[in-house]
């Protein structure tokens, strides 16, 4: 488990930035040597009939950036999953196991162990020593059990705001791929005269092919994103669910005199 928590989760500022330049310059590279020949070739071989090509769908700027993005998705969420999993053995740890709970608890020394820990800043032993705190403010073990739940809703809500970005993400992928619908009808409507003058519809069906295309893979990885953005949630609730059952369990069985 690492020294350094950081209790959203998320990557530092410029790990981000660099996997984020990393994502847009890898993905152009795969469109400039791979997408665009193909789409090329395709519309030579196929003409109209193209538009099925899937290298053809493929094949717009906000097609790219919408793949782009969904790279820097996956990774932000691939992330904070492994952080999950690198700190998940730490929630259900009884820190005081040393302690006789039959004995009544030396407050300021089991603060004092805590506190000196270079895992102090986790959510569960944090939750652990603002309970106690509380405990010996008070010696009421009911506050000390309020301690436990106010510092788990916060962490939930820590949790939750560290999620903007995907949130973020998951919402711009298809309003780029809309982007894509109007340039792509504009673009139509601009040809339609030449469609009705000479009777060549090629360029009002390519540029149609843009609308749909675009909007078609936005939406799709946008339902990507979710899914995995849902069981990425669904971590996390247990994340903040075994630390509080761990408190409740073990904690409060050290504080009972």
């Amino acid at each position: 488990m690492s020294k350094t928590v950081n209790t959203s989760m998320n990557p530092r500022l410029w790990i981000s930035l660099a996997v984020l330049l990393g994502s847009f310059t890898l993905v152009h590279l795969f469109y400039v040597g791979v997408v665009h020949p193909n789409a090329e070739t395709a519309i030579a071989a196929l003409g109209s009939g193209a538009q099925k090509n899937i290298w053809v769908i493929l094949k717009d700027v906000e097609q790219q950036v919408c793949i782009s993005l969904m790279l820097y998705g996956f990774f932000l969420m691939g992330y904070k999953l492994m952080k999950l999993i690198d700190e998940e053995v730490i929630y259900t740890r009884d820190f005081l196991a040393a302690h006789d709970k039959s004995q009544p608890l030396d407050v300021d020394q089991a603060l004092h162990d805590l506190e000196a820990s270079k895992y102090k800043e986790n959510p569960a032993m944090a939750t652990w020593i603002n309970c106690i705190r509380r405990f010996r403010n008070t010696r009421n073990v009911q506050h000390a059990a309020d301690a436990i739940e106010s510092s788990v809703d916060s962490l939930a809500a820590l949790l939750e705001s560290g999620n903007g970005m995907i949130k973020y993400i998951i919402w711009a992928i298809p309003s780029i791929g809309f982007i894509g619908t109007v340039r792509g009808i504009g673009a139509a409507l601009a040809s339609a005269d030449q469609a009705i003058n000479g009777g060549d519809i090629s360029g009002m069906v390519a540029y149609l092919g843009v609308a749909f295309n675009s909007t078609l893979v936005g939406i799709f990885i946008s339902l990507v994103l979710m899914f995995f953005m849902h069981l990425l949630n669904g971590r996390q609730d247990e994340m903040v669910l075994r630390t509080k059952a761990s408190c409740e369990k073990h904690l409060l069985a050290h504080l009972h005199e």
